[in-house]
């Protein structure tokens, strides 16, 4: 390694770099000293591919390369050795419309090792694959120490070995640090490698944004807007009034680009006290006789406003039975309805309700949703079946009275939210209605909660409204950070469960 170091490049290959390239090759495989590329070679890479050529200069001198082809997927799939996947070395394997980047070669030379500069061609490759939307990064990866064990185990029995730390190989343990994970064993793939014993490693770097049918219009956002409405309780004469009232912090939240407005559970429930003379189970009955007619205007809101719109909740009669439900109204003119599981000791004293028995997540122009309805949150199985699913942003519409109830509801959402690797959003209703019976107080602060990692903010909490004051929320969420967290985050909550000792899962899908 070099005492002193000035300055690190990394760029495209250039045929003025070739001997300084064939230099450093040579160097770097003594076992193998012919086994250079040819002028002649890197002539032909750089007149069909020249962006996937890539060099590290240290002071100037070429000390490390990565070389790349793009091949069908289906040529990766079969059985090959490196003479068939580089054409006969001749690359005429290479096809700019396939699916695969290929790695043909990557080296670093043994006095510039340990400065990490192969991670940087990786890094750049990655960068390459995510750009072109290929589909994945494969190679074969040779394992130069195999040779000091091949008599006592098995290539894979070896792999295995490398893959815990049992052993250390200079080339596929850096393979595995790098996110590259194991498609297969390959016999007889380099000829000549007596170190490998001719084995080789077949390994893939899948890439996450890639999309296998892009589209010019109607591409999916990776920016989400989320606008929460922190509803006052406040007299209403009649449902016109709860519609005016609402029209206008549709518009409000639409008028800034919201792709969601988030209303709270039973935000509706002012108009009850027309009933307050009746008992609280016959009032909310009464109620629910608004809930169909709210759903349709509420979808011609979302229309006229290009918004998907969450309803919050309302008392819901089916069967003679009583729910306490909600409707998403997607901006395509379609609903769907979603259902309170758990239903608080309060709801089922008061008011006889009954709990829901199908929760899904659901497809919007945004991504899948997941909605769970304030206690629902407080019971982790429901969230972790939604992200299961796929769920990138959790709503949770709820109705707190007490401080003590909005603490339940926000931290349990902080923890879905973390669990999960998800954003969640709350929207909560705040004021008194002093002539509506077992609604007379509320307490909220509507925020939207996010992981707990380095993209995010460091106590979880993307933006919260004031408590208790009427008011909007408008908020971005990344989708692409969430991508992120899943493969690279410091701890990956979903993918370390422990499946082999403990599941969840629905009973009745």
């Amino acid at each position: 390694m070099q005492a002193k170091i000035k300055k690190v490049e990394l760029r495209n290959l250039e045929i003025e770099d070739y001997k300084q390239l064939k230099k450093s090759m040579i160097e770097s495989y003594p076992e193998m000293a012919d086994s250079y590329w040819r002028s002649e070679d890197i002539e032909r890479l750089l007149s069909i591919f020249p962006e996937g050529q890539l060099v590290i200069l240290v002071d100037g001198k070429v000390v490390g390369s990565a070389l790349s082809l793009i091949v069908d997927e289906k040529l990766v799939e079969k059985r090959h050795n490196y003479q068939q996947i580089s054409g006969d070395y001749t690359f005429s394997t290479h096809n700019p419309n396939a699916e695969i980047l290929y790695g043909i070669d990557v080296f670093i030379h043994p006095n510039y090792r340990g400065l990490r500069l192969g991670r940087r061609l990786y890094d750049a490759r990655k960068e390459l694959c995510e750009q072109l939307n290929l589909k994945a990064i494969v190679f074969a990866g040779r394992i130069p120490n195999y040779r000091e064990h091949a008599k006592k185990m098995s290539p894979k029995a070896y792999i295995e070995k490398v893959r815990t730390k049992e052993l250390y190989d200079p080339v596929l343990s850096f393979q595995l640090s790098n996110d590259f994970h194991v498609l297969r064993v390959i016999k007889n793939y380099l000829e000549g490698d007596e170190e490998s014993k001719e084995f080789a490693v077949l390994l893939e770097w899948n890439n996450i944004y890639y999309d296998d049918s892009p589209k010019l219009i109607n591409l999916k956002k990776n920016i989400i807007r989320l606008g929460l409405i922190q509803w006052q309780m406040r007299p209403l004469n009649n449902v016109e009034a709860l519609f005016e009232q609402a029209e206008f912090f549709i518009d409000a939240v639409s008028g800034y680009g919201s792709d969601f407005a988030l209303f709270p559970e039973l935000f509706i429930a002012p108009l009850m006290a027309d009933y307050n003379h009746l008992s609280e189970a016959e009032a909310i009955r009464e109620l629910a006789r608004h809930s169909d007619p709210i759903r349709k205007k509420f979808q011609e809101f979302a229309i006229s406003y290009n918004i998907n719109i969450i309803t919050g909740s309302m008392p819901y009669l089916e069967g003679g039975n009583l729910y306490n439900v909600g409707f998403l109204c997607k901006r395509d003119g379609t609903s769907e309805m979603y259902t309170k599981i758990h239903i608080t000791p309060n709801e089922v004293i008061h008011w006889g309700m009954k709990g829901g028995s199908q929760f899904k997540t659901f497809d919007t122009d945004c991504g899948k949703i997941g909605i769970l309805i304030c206690y629902d949150v407080e019971f982790p199985e429901l969230s972790r079946l939604l992200a299961d699913e796929g769920m990138n942003i959790l709503f949770v519409p709820f109705l707190t009275d007490t401080q003590n109830g909005y603490t339940r509801v926000k931290h349990c959402s902080q923890a879905r939210a973390i669990e999960n690797e998800c954003y969640v959003a709350i929207a909560g209703c705040v004021g008194n209605l002093p002539k509506v019976n077992n609604m007379d107080i509320q307490y909220a602060q509507s925020s939207v909660f996010t992981p707990s990692d380095f993209a995010f903010p460091s106590n979880g909490i993307k933006a919260e409204a004031t408590p208790n004051t009427e008011m909007t929320l408008i908020v971005d969420v990344d989708l692409n950070l969430l991508k992120e967290l899943h493969e690279h985050g410091s701890v990956k909550t979903l993918k370390d469960r422990r499946s082999d000792l403990y599941e969840i899962k629905k009973l009745n899908s």
